[in-house]
């Protein structure tokens, strides 16, 4: 295939290819306009390549940066969590119901235009400094790009489903569950991946509020007090690095709970099917061996916090201080997806069996 066809499809191994050609000509770029005495950007605007990478070493021993890394990551987990857990039922209901839409159509669309940083004083006033004015600061942020997004997939949902339903009898339950539910949610995903950047973007300016830690009270200090350029680079491709990770997850998830989505992709390009190479096999062992060693960590650090078995002060606390709920609450979902398969394979062994 051309590389300059309209909108042509590139192959997994031209997708590596090109990717690391353009992160050699980032660096290349970076690496040219740095060097030298007198170079074309000075280094308290952009520092030089190697300058940021040494300044890794200095976030570990003078900043502890894990912990705070991991900090940042439970707050931006517990943001989205209360965002999505709101958005999602109150978007269904102004969506389905013609008296919520009349009530709240107009405030959800003039509530988007609000600039998110003029609001910090009033989260402050009503959540005080702590942990819970920042998840709430950023769960505003999000709820309100994500909030207008789910009515407009409610709105979208195909009238040729609808009148299915209705042609085999479902009520009004029996048509949300079987049609609404599942259309809405294999379609907001790909929504809230890309709002995925939103609470990462703010994370500087919740955390640079009492400064109690995490990556943007480091960023503000680094930056703004110490004038540690290289340091506030160093911790932008963290964030960097978190943000394609989660975009990772999220897609790799998408696949996984709505393959539908991506069997009509392959249709439309005419792709051949093939065979599950050996290298498929790998990746699927792999990763299933990943989740369950996750799931393992987690129990023993889960064990510790309430008989100290590794150190007296609880890991999970530590790491992740008041956004600890948010951990639990993603890996007790992943424990029950994981009890959930192991039970629907053990119900198709178990008829064969008989």
């Amino acid at each position: 295939m051309s590389l300059f066809t309209l909108k042509g499809e590139l192959t997994s191994q031209q997708k590596w290819v090109l990717g690391l050609i353009g992160l050699l000509v980032v660096l290349g770029v970076w690496v040219l306009i740095t060097m030298g005495e007198n170079p074309l950007f000075p280094a308290y605007i952009l520092p030089k390549p190697w300058k940021v990478l040494s300044s890794f070493g200095s976030l570990y021993v003078d900043n502890d940066i894990i912990r705070n890394t991991c900090m940042s990551i439970g707050l931006n987990l517990s943001g989205y969590i209360e965002a999505v857990l709101i958005a999602l039922p109150l978007g269904f209901v102004i969506g389905l119901f013609p008296l919520f839409q009349g009530l709240a159509q107009r405030q959800v669309d003039a509530i988007r235009y609000i600039p998110l940083t003029a609001v910090t004083g009033l989260f402050i006033v009503w959540f005080g400094t702590g942990t819970a004015m920042k998840v709430h600061f950023l769960a505003f942020g999000i709820l309100i790009y994500l909030l207008p997004v789910v009515i407009v997939r409610v709105k979208e949902v195909s009238d040729v489903y609808l009148k299915t339903v209705y042609t085999l009898g479902a009520d009004t339950w029996q048509t949300i569950k079987t049609v609404y539910i599942p259309s809405v949610l294999s379609r907001i995903t790909d929504d809230i991946r890309v709002l995925t950047a939103i609470s990462w973007t703010y994370i500087i300016v919740a955390e640079g509020i009492g400064a109690t830690g995490g990556i943007g009270a480091l960023i503000w200090r680094a930056g703004i007090r110490q004038g540690r350029v290289d340091k506030v680079f160093a911790m932008l491709i963290i964030i960097m690095i978190i943000g394609m990770v989660q975009d990772r997850i999220f897609i790799y998830l998408d696949k996984v709970f709505f393959p539908h989505k991506y069997q009509g992709k392959r249709k439309h390009y005419q792709v051949k099917e093939r065979k599950t190479s050996s290298l498929d096999l790998i990746w699927n062992f792999v990763s299933s061996i990943a989740v369950w060693l996750l799931i393992g960590i987690y129990l023993l650090l889960l064990i510790d916090s309430f008989v100290p078995i590794l150190t007296s002060e609880s890991i999970l606390t530590y790491l992740f201080a008041d956004t600890t709920l948010a951990i639990h609450f993603i890996m007790w979902c992943v424990m029950g997806y994981q009890g959930y398969l192991f039970w629907k394979k053990r119900q198709r062994v178990v008829p064969q069996a008989v």
